[in-house]
């Protein structure tokens, strides 16, 4: 899910698709009506492993329930379904529901192609009060609200419990804990200055959903640019956050330098490194290594936990008529009623979406259990930003640099004025 949601944001990046003409179903005179009076909409989505089956079968259950409404479920791996979306949409053929990658949104909402939420989340019958607020912001698009979401975990950490057994040592909660425990976890057995055995892999380009560095920076106390576009990496919070990690890599060797979120994937997996940042995913990457693992949440910084989340959101397209848009809503408010999140959740490996289904209620699945208590954490990546891949490009070279010994002060300001030249641009 996750290298499929990294292919799925260079793709929208890569898109210049224009949507002109894109038409409600009622202007291009097809209602969605069966003429027996049920609505018929279209849901395209990428999902497709247990959280894909899952969701159909959701669908499935939420036509079962009433008569007036319709929905088929549509799957193609998200390279493919944002390649063929806005021709779609653009075309009158598209759908009506579409799930997207919250880095999509505000390009499509931009090209006219998304219907706004507001309504929905206002109402007092829609359950949408019950939804994590950070969520919710994956969902932003120039003020308005576009997307609900379906699926949003924070990054966690897994341990390999073997390791830290043989060590002696405890999850760290603090960054000064995380550092002591990586370097205690540390093991170079042959003095030569590269260890067998790294406490930490510590992405720096190309990470995890791209929230590594997004996470220890507002963890640290800092913010990257805001939703209204407003650059702010090169701040003195964002500063200390970058030297203390490139110092801890310097000094203690606590992880390779120029590690991608594939390659820490890797060094995990191969029992090389003791701790790792990932989603869900890694719990089965464990199980087939035969490695023992832990998960915890990311050690706090000096702001506190902000884990940055991996997301999926609903939207419904412009291609959508009045009532179409109102069957597409009554979904929604059906999916997240708590029983539905209850199965969403232990089928699918992703965590509840709704406060009021708490880690109790999927404790049998021990994985979504550990998540749904560290959904307090979660928050949204770049929410609002339209050129994000552009922005991640720039804070990749920064921190990539930074841990391979570059001056930090220097590098936070080359990537404010590219960024700024970016969203000004």
């Amino acid at each position: 899910m996750r290298r499929s949601l990294i292919t799925a944001a260079a793709a929208a990046a890569a898109s210049v698709l224009v949507l002109t003409g894109c038409t409600s179903a009622d202007d291009a005179g097809d209602s969605g009506d069966s003429g027996d009076g049920t609505i018929e909409l279209e849901f395209w989505h990428g999902y497709t492993e247990a959280d894909g089956k899952v969701l159909d079968q959701l669908v499935a259950d939420f036509n079962a329930s009433q008569d007036g409404i319709e929905i088929t479920p549509v799957t193609k791996p998200w390279g493919t379904l944002l390649d063929t979306a806005l021709p779609a949409l653009t075309a009158g053929n598209g759908p009506q529901m579409l799930a997207l990658p919250p880095e999509n949104i505000p390009v499509f909402a931009s090209k006219g192609a998304l219907l706004p939420l507001d309504e929905w989340y206002d109402s007092p019958d829609s359950g949408a009060s019950n939804l994590n607020p950070e969520a919710v912001a994956t969902g932003l698009a120039d003020g308005e609200r576009f997307g609900a979401p379906l699926s949003f975990t924070p990054l966690t950490m897994f341990t390999n419990q073997a390791l830290f057994d043989a060590a002696g040592v405890a999850v760290p909660t603090t960054w000064d804990e995380w550092v002591t425990t990586a370097t205690a976890l540390t093991v170079d057995e042959n003095g030569d200055g590269t260890p067998e055995q790294y406490g930490l892999a510590l992405q720096d380009n190309a990470t995890v959903g791209n929230g590594v560095w997004m996470s220890l920076l507002q963890s640290g106390g800092g913010q990257v640019v805001t939703p209204e576009g407003e650059v702010l990496v090169d701040s003195p919070e964002n500063i200390a956050t970058l030297e203390y990690w490139a110092a801890a890599v310097r000094d203690h060797q606590i992880s390779p330098t120029g590690l991608t979120g594939v390659d820490a994937d890797e060094l995990f997996k191969a029992g090389k490194a003791a701790m790792t940042l990932g989603g869900p995913w890694m719990a089965s990457i464990a199980e087939e290594s035969g490695i023992e693992y832990g998960i915890a949440a990311l050690p706090a910084g000096p702001a506190g936990i902000k884990a940055s989340a991996l997301a999926v959101d609903l939207t419904i397209t412009a291609q959508a008529s009045a009532e179409e848009q109102a069957a597409a809503e009554a979904f929604l408010t059906w999916f997240y009623q708590p029983e539905n999140m209850v199965t969403w959740s232990l089928a699918s490996g992703w965590p509840p979406l709704t406060t009021d289904v708490d880690a109790s209620d999927v404790a049998e699945n021990p994985v979504v259990a550990a998540l749904t208590e560290q959904s307090q954490y979660g928050v949204a990546l770049l929410p609002g930003v339209i050129p994000q891949a552009e922005i991640l490009t720039e804070l990749d070279t920064a921190t990539q640099k930074a841990m391979a010994g570059g001056a930090v002060a220097e590098l936070l300001t080359t990537a404010q004025a590219e960024m700024e030249a970016t969203l000004g641009g």
